[in-house]
């Protein structure tokens, strides 16, 4: 379905969308991330052993349904209201982790999680195509490093937002209020993080939908924006450029293993390592995460455009292959840190690298992608991205944490070990994608 919105640009209208889009992102992240901040609580409170039990609440019970879900969200993304779809994500979302708080069993978070899960797999598809039809060529990359500042912001509001919660539950300022005020710090501190998205869910109800296909069109495809795509012949269109998304999914994939495995299980090792309070941790790391983050992904686009400007027709995709190796140093430094603020200092650069080329791959595949096909090869890029990224991650570190260094206090060495190796491959292989890329766009 498509409004009779004109097929012009409407700079007021496009960035309210964009700034619309970036607060439901924020508010996703942040929902999906804070119980890095509860682990030791959660384990104490439900009786849970091992680290690796920990890491599937954060990986496999979101990542299942946000894999499984992603395909249906995108094909939806390219037939429906897009606007209707957000909204209805987002109520899902919030009070999915609100449930999280309410669970009393290992069982019973897992499924909340999933619930978050499933809902959260709407955003991207949703968000990245709505963008793309509202912005022209020149000025994709910038509204997307916009809204991808979402990430980043959810990850370190994840940390100070979510820290102040706890800080408050503990405090006892919560302990008079309904439900809450019975709840396990931790279980609290979900409830006052879920309660905002009802109002970013609200909010949503200002977006107009965009006219499909305005803007960016592919080329050497002809544009069709009135043919619907099945997934059976989108998967034949990756299959058919593989020399391209092969490499380039797959580099991209092992880059954000850092931006999930890291915010996963940071905060835990600047407590169990260093002996750092969690609070005051989680506002550290998340404060500078929170700029380091919003700095990269802003200057993405300005290290693409001064790429372009030198004549590498495959900026786009070269500035992955940029920052996959300073990433590498960053992880060094992070497993063999002596101290906290070492740690930090280390977890923030990290933050910065593998914020860096997000927005470019994101306008990298609006560019190349036929209109009517972009949402759901934007949930086969997520899908995979959050395989590696929040499904691996988190438990490979912990398996190399219990079962490799059998020593909870080394986590901050797993973490460097798993994300230093990942970075290393990832700008090897994404190297790869750079001809393909020139030689697409380069087609009549």
């Amino acid at each position: 379905m498509t409004s009779a919105i004109p097929t012009v640009f409407r700079p007021v209208r496009a960035w309210w969308a964009v700034g619309l889009l970036l607060v439901a992102y924020a508010s996703a992240f942040i929902d999906r991330q804070v119980l890095a901040l509860l682990v030791d609580p959660i384990k104490a409170d439900l009786g849970i052993v091992h680290d690796w039990q920990i890491s599937l609440l954060q990986g496999l019970a979101f990542t299942g349904t946000y894999i499984a879900f992603g395909p249906l969200f995108g094909r939806w993304a390219d037939r429906g209201t897009r606007r209707n779809i957000l909204l209805f994500a987002a109520l899902l979302w919030s009070i999915c982790t609100m449930l999280c708080g309410l669970a009393t069993g290992f069982w019973s978070l897992f499924l909340a999680r999933a619930g978050v899960g499933a809902a959260e797999a709407a955003l991207s598809p949703v968000a990245w195509t709505f963008i793309a039809d509202s912005f022209p060529r020149e000025q994709l990359p910038r509204a997307l490093s916009v809204y991808l500042l979402g990430a980043y912001l959810g990850q370190g509001l994840a940390l100070l937002g979510g820290g102040a919660a706890l800080g408050a539950v503990q405090s006892g300022a919560v302990a008079g209020l309904p439900i809450i005020g019975a709840l396990p710090t931790w279980g609290a501190t979900f409830v006052l993080v879920g309660l905002p998205g009802l109002i970013t869910a609200a909010l949503l109800l200002t977006l107009r939908e965009p006219v499909r296909g305005a803007f960016n069109p592919s080329p050497g495809l002809a544009a069709d924006a009135a043919r619907n795509y099945t997934l059976r012949e989108v998967l034949g269109f990756l299959w058919a450029r593989r020399a391209f998304f092969g490499p380039f999914f797959g580099g991209m994939s092992l880059l954000v293993l850092s931006l999930y495995g890291m915010p996963a299980w940071l905060p835990t090792s600047l407590s169990r390592t260093f002996g750092l309070d969690r609070v005051i941790g989680a506002r550290w790391y998340g404060g500078w995460v929170l700029v380091a983050g919003c700095v990269g992904v802003l200057s993405g686009p300005w290290l693409g455009s001064r790429l372009q400007a030198r004549g590498y027709r495959d900026a786009m995709v070269r500035v992955g292959v940029i920052a996959a190796m300073l990433l590498v140093p960053a992880c060094l430094v992070l497993a063999f840190a002596p101290s906290a603020p070492v740690a930090i200092g280390a977890g923030a650069f990290a933050a910065l690298c593998y914020s860096l080329p997000q927005a470019m791959a994101a306008g990298a595949l609006q560019v190349i992608v036929p209109e009517r096909m972009r949402g759901q090869v934007v949930a086969v890029y997520v899908f995979l991205l959050t395989l590696v990224g929040f499904a691996v991650a988190p438990t490979l570190i912990a398996l190399v944490t219990d079962y490799v260094f059998a020593d909870p206090t080394r986590v901050g060495q797993s973490i460097g070990l798993v994300c230093g190796t990942a970075a290393a491959i990832a700008a090897a292989w994404m190297s790869r994608a750079l001809k393909p890329f020139r030689d697409w766009q380069a087609a009549p």
